[in-house]
Order: structure tokens, then sequence, then C-alpha cells
């Protein structure tokens, strides 16, 4: 699928649309309720991004904000395509579909982890055992699923038009011996193997650097190929995750990573520590 081109990111810029849309007619949600006929809350529930819309509501609302023939076209065409499955639809039930699309859609990212590490850097061992641990009662078939999903999104490295991926990983993540010094030790070559990337820039926050800008936790700032879908910031919880898309909160993140960025090692020498931990694990 090209890149930019999912059901995920066609839905949010038709939802977006549909909003500014209703905004210059200068009609409330109450109002395009009352027009159409429908609660107040279906037309909330729809520019928020929390149902599907069919191209059939779509005509109805362009239809009440006087929309020209050609948005109108348009716009059914992007709700046509935001119906259509994705190949990570099958895995709707263990993980957010909302994130893997965006993700998917992503010419770049942006990311810092503290505590692990980033999904698209794991070896297959290190995210078996990370699941085992975080999920103690996921059954051999549902950690076989995750390992699965966790493979595919990492093939986004290396395709022919590749994920620009640029992760900054506290120390502490390099250093938890999750699922065993063994493990470890495959997972720092994973970590030199990715880094060497082309699309890839690794760098290490050492314990030496102190406090730094993303003390309060992870996050991820992905950026997509089209002006017309701006960044979004990621922000992952134990039972669901939180989307920032105000310019402010965007902008926000983006100048702590940059901050970040200089309060860490180069990645020259974030690959001499990450291999002289790997020494201490044989």
């Amino acid at each position: 699928m090209p890149r930019g081109s999912s059901p995920t990111l066609r839905k949010r810029r038709l939802v977006s649309e549909l909003r500014r849309l209703r905004e210059v007619a200068g009609l409330t949600i109450e109002e395009v309720g009352e027009r159409l006929e429908c609660s107040a809350s279906k037309i909330s529930r729809i520019e928020t991004g929390r149902v599907g819309v069919s191209p059939r509501d779509v005509r109805d609302m362009l239809a009440a904000y006087g929309a020209d023939t050609t948005t109108l076209e348009e716009l059914v065409q992007l709700a046509r395509e935001a119906r259509r499955k994705a190949w990570w639809d099958e895995f709707g039930d263990i993980v957010p579909g909302r994130y893997v699309g965006y993700e998917a859609d992503a010419d770049s990212i942006r990311t810092y982890q503290g505590l692990m590490i980033p999904g698209l850097l794991q070896c297959e061992a290190y995210t078996r055992a990370l699941i085992s641990q975080v999920l103690p009662d996921a059954s051999t078939a549902e950690i076989d699923r995750r390992v699965r999903l966790r493979k595919a999104r990492q093939a986004l490295l290396s395709e022919d038009d590749p994920l620009r991926l640029h992760v900054v990983i506290d120390e502490a993540a390099l250093r938890r011996l999750v699922g065993g010094a063994g493990v470890m030790r495959v997972q720092m070559a994973r970590l030199l193997e990715v880094g060497a990337l082309p699309n890839v820039t690794m760098q290490v926050v050492p314990f030496s650097a102190g406090g730094h800008a993303a003390m309060d936790g992870p996050f991820v700032i992905l950026s997509f190929p089209e002006r017309l879908d701006p960044d979004v910031v990621y922000i992952e919880s134990t039972r669901s995750g939180v989307y920032l898309e105000q310019q402010s909160d965007v902008n926000s993140y983006a100048e702590m990573f940059e901050r970040l960025v200089k309060s860490a090692m180069s990645q020259r020498e974030s690959e001499t520590l990450i291999t002289g931990i790997a020494r201490t694990l044989a």
C-alpha cells in the first residue's frame, strides 16, 4: 500500500474537511443534526473520527454546507477509500489500528523510549520476552500474533521507499535485562544492524546526561508525505493511547525532541556504548 494512501489517513483527512466545511458554513453541530434529522452526537462522533462515515452521510452533510460539486465528489471518494480494509485490521483486537495505520502512512517518525527498546527495533526474542512479562496471561497463540504484527511493522524500515526513523533511547532501556543476558545480546546486535540503515538515526541518552527533556515519558511524532496531513503526536499508555493534533502540542513535542537530541550521544557514540554493553553480556 503506497505511503499516505491507507484508509486510516483517508478517514482523518475526511473528518477534518467535514469539520472545516461545517465551520465555513457557519453551522453548529446541533444545527446540522436538525437539518439532517439526526442527533448532534452522531455529527460529533463523525467529526472526531469515533465512528465511520458513509458516502451517503458525506453527501447529506455537504448538501447542508452548500459545498460545490467538485468538493462533493472528492470527499465522497475519500469516504469510499476510508471504508476499505487494511492489512492491520485482522490485529484490531490486540493493537490500536489507528496508530498502526498512521505508522504505515508516515514518511518519518521521531520517537523517544525510556523503559524498553522501541518496537520497530526489537528482535523477536526480546518481543516475546517483553509480551510475556507485560501480559502474563497471554496465550502462546496471542504472543505469536503480536510477534507477527511487530515484524510486519518493522518491514517499513526496509521497503523500497523506507520509513525514516529517528529514535532516541534512554540507557536504562539498554541495560534492563528483558529475557535475560542471552536475549539482550541478540537485541544489541539487532540495534546495531538496524542503526546502520541509511534511513535510521539512533541515539542514546546516557545516565551521565542526568535529567533530560523527555523525563515525563515516551512519545512518537509522526509526519506524513502530504501537506494536507499535519503531524500527529502519539503517547501510549497501558490501556489506550492519546493522539495530539493541535499545532501547539505538536510544536511543543517537536521542540522537546530537539532538546533531547542535544542531550543524547551522537550516533557513533551510541553505537560504541551499545557495543560495550553487549560485551558485558558475553
